[in-house]
C-alpha cells in the first residue's frame, strides 16, 4: 500500500514537470534578471562605479542612469525564443525528469503514508491541518535531500542561455551536468543549495498538500461527495498553487541564485550562503527582488499543481485495484 503512494505521485509529477517545463524556465531567467556578477561592483550601489585612469571613481545615483524596467515573462519567453529557439524553451528538461523521479516521487508517497498513519482511521481522510501540514513539512524536506542534485542541474541547465556563448556550461544531459559536476567541484557540489531547496520543498510540499486536501474537503462537506471530480479537484489545486507560489517565492528566488553562481578556483563565491545571497540581493535590488519572477511561479505553479492532482486523482481511479 505504501509503495503505491510513490508510484501514484511520482506519476503525477513527472507528467506535471514536464507538461509546465517551459513556465519554469521563465521564471528561472527572471528570478536572475538584475543579477550581479561581481559582488565588488553590488556593493557600489545605488552609486554607479566607473573605471578611469585614477582608478574606480564612484559617482552619485542618479535617475538618468537607471537601469531599463525588466521584460515580464511574455517578452522574456519571446525573447528566448528569438534568440534560442523553440527548443530552448524544454533546456534542462531531461533534469526536471530526474528531478520529478526523485524529489516528487520521495514527498508525495512519504506524505502519503505519514497521512493515513496519522488519521484517527488510519484511511488518510479527515486529518487536522496542522498534521497535514507537519506531513508536509516532512516529507518535503526529505524528497529535496533526495532530489537536491537534479535540481541544481535543472537549474544550471535553464539558466545556461542567458550566459555568453564562451561561458556557457553547455551540459549535454543532466547525467553529463551531475557528472561534470561531482568531478570539476567536487562531489559535495551536488548538494550547493541543498539547505534552500529542503526549505523550499518543506515550504512547497506544507502549503500544496495540505491546502490541496483541505480545500477538497471543505467543498466535498458543502456540496456532498457526489462533486468529488473534475472541477472539485481543479478548485482546490488552483487554490493550493497559488498558496505554494505566494509562500515559497522568496526561498526560490535565492535558491536559484546560490545555485546558479560560478565558482572560481581560489577565488571567493559570489555568495558566501543563503543569508548572504538575501542580503545582497535585497540590498542592490530592493526588498520586492525576492519576489522576481512571482507571476511565472504562480503562472507555473497554478498550472503545474493543477496537472499534478487532476492526473493525480485519475491514476488513483486506474490504480485501486492494486
Amino acid at each position: 500500500m505504501g509503495l503505491k503512494g510513490f508510484v501514484e505521485g511520482g506519476i503525477a509529477s513527472i507528467v506535471a514537470g514536464c507538461s509546465t517545463h517551459p513556465l519554469d524556465l521563465v521564471k528561472v531567467r527572471m528570478q536572475l534578471q538584475g543579477e550581479t556578477i561581481t559582488p565588488a561592483v553590488s556593493a557600489l550601489r545605488p552609486a554607479v562605479a566607473l573605471q578611469g585612469a585614477a582608478g574606480v571613481v564612484t559617482l552619485p545615483h542618479h535617475p538618468a542612469l537607471s537601469p531599463p524596467r525588466r521584460p515580464g515573462p511574455i517578452s522574456v519567453g519571446a525573447q528566448i525564443l528569438r534568440a534560442e529557439g523553440p527548443a530552448a524553451l524544454f533546456s534542462g528538461v531531461s533534469a526536471t525528469v530526474l528531478r520529478q523521479t526523485l524529489y516528487s516521487t520521495t514527498r508525495m508517497g512519504l506524505y502519503d503514508i505519514l497521512k493515513k498513519r496519522w488519521s484517527a482511521s488510519g484511511d488518510g481522510g479527515s486529518l487536522p491541518l496542522h498534521r497535514k501540514v507537519a506531513a508536509g513539512l516532512i516529507a518535503g524536506g526529505i524528497g529535496a535531500a533526495v532530489g537536491n542534485p537534479a535540481d541544481l542541474a535543472m537549474v544550471r541547465m535553464q539558466a545556461d542561455g542567458r550566459l555568453p556563448p564562451a561561458e556557457r556550461r553547455n551540459y549535454k544531459s543532466v547525467l553529463d551536468a551531475i557528472g561534470r559536476m561531482a568531478r570539476q567541484e567536487g562531489v559535495g557540489s551536488l548538494w550547493r543549495g541543498s539547505s534552500l531547496t529542503v526549505n523550499r520543498a518543506m515550504i512547497v510540499t506544507a502549503s500544496q498538500l495540505a491546502t490541496y486536501d483541505q480545500a477538497k474537503e471543505a467543498i466535498l462537506r458543502r456540496r456532498g461527495q457526489g462533486a468529488d471530480g473534475l472541477g472539485t479537484h481543479v478548485a482546490a489545486s488552483f487554490a493550493a498553487g497559488l498558496v505554494a507560489a505566494a509562500a515559497s517565492n522568496p526561498v526560490d528566488v535565492v535558491k536559484t541564485r546560490v545555485m546558479n553562481m560560478k565558482v572560481e578556483k581560489g577565488a571567493a563565491p559570489p555568495y558566501a550562503g543563503a543569508v548572504d545571497c538575501a542580503l545582497k540581493t535585497v540590498r542592490a535590488e530592493g526588498p520586492m527582488a525576492l519576489y522576481k519572477g512571482f507571476i511565472p511561479t504562480v503562472s507555473r505553479q497554478g498550472p503545474f499543481t493543477v496537472v499534478l492532482f487532476v492526473t493525480l486523482e485519475q491514476v488513483r481511479k486506474l490504480l485501486k485495484d492494486f
